[in-house]
């Protein structure tokens, strides 16, 4: 799940919606789309069949009998030993379940989701509940398949669990959820941070990959170019929230009237969430408070 707001609008050629069909993008990356378009999952989650023969599944996505259909003709006449999961949002985990059972395969990857609270706050419902890997790969570890190796790298900030994957033979990376062409991520608390979405796209402006493929869109295709430009973007919000709270204590939905002006409506809501992050971040650094009276929450400048 992602999107927040309008992406910094590098490389739109990227985000053009790939085909329904069956996609070759490399010698070791096939793609098929699920059909599961909305505002916060562009044109539907990207489904990625690593290998030949014997192979890897990254994020079957949700759950749907015709895109279950559509992956399992895919690798027809093939061996899936590996299904990798990037992060537990229910447009990418839910169909690990029934491809695991259809084919035998192993589920791999991301930690299972840990609620804070009631798990019902931010986007913590999002989350898929069942989710039940048989490994969870910790940052670094690598998985070996036939003609593929994969490297986990622990990106949390979308959320706690989210991992990408390296696909280390071909200098890419599976990037999930945490960097996309299309759109910039949500950033939902309590379970998203901005303090570990800003660490995480740091840590990977210290990679090498020559080329993203993303849990939603097309490939980011000069990463670390769009890595900065996703950082100079969350620090002109950051500015931009600091500038509006130097005319006096402002509500969440004050903020995002002025800091997103212009919003698609049906985005105000994750707009509200990921600028809930930034404050939290601001205030974890001394930059910002939190008054509330009468139940309503206003935020600050730090005196």
């Amino acid at each position: 799940m992602a999107n927040d707001d309008s992406e910094p609008d590098l490389f739109a050629a990227a985000r053009e919606p790939p085909p329904r069909a069956l996609t070759r993008l490399s010698p070791l990356v096939r793609r098929l789309v699920a059909p599961n378009a909305s505002p916060f999952t562009f044109n539907g989650t990207c489904t990625y069949i690593v290998g030949e023969g014997a192979v890897a599944v990254v994020d079957p996505g949700p759950e749907d009998d015709s895109h279950l259909s559509a992956l399992l003709a895919a690798v027809e006449g093939e061996k899936v030993e590996t299904i990798l999961i990037t992060h537990t949002h229910r447009d990418h985990s839910p169909g690990a379940k029934r491809l695991r059972a259809a084919t035998g395969a192993r589920v791999v990857g991301a930690a299972p989701f840990m609620p804070q609270g009631d798990g019902t706050a931010g986007f913590d419902s999002a989350h898929d509940r069942d989710y039940s890997p048989d490994q969870i790969l910790a940052d670094g570890e690598r998985l070996h398949g036939a003609g593929y190796s994969i490297e986990a790298v622990a990106t949390p900030g979308h959320c706690s669990n989210h991992l990408c994957l390296a696909l280390i033979e071909e200098n890419a990376l599976l990037s999930g959820d945490h960097v996309m062409a299309w759109s910039t991520s949500v950033v939902a608390p309590p379970d998203g941070s901005m303090r570990d979405y800003m660490a995480s796209l740091e840590k990977l402006r210290g990679r090498a990959e020559t080329i993203y493929w993303p849990g939603h869109g097309g490939p980011v295709v000069e990463p670390q170019r769009y890595l900065r430009g996703l950082i100079h973007h969350r620090r002109q919000r950051e500015a931009s929230i600091l500038t509006a709270l130097s005319d006096g204590p402002q509500t969440i939905p004050a903020l995002v009237a002025k800091v997103y002006a212009g919003i698609n409506p049906s985005l105000a809501r994750a707009a509200g969430l990921s600028t809930l992050a930034h404050l939290e971040d601001l205030g974890e650094r001394g930059l910002v408070a939190a008054e509330t009276e009468n139940g309503e929450t206003r935020y600050r400048l730090e005196r």
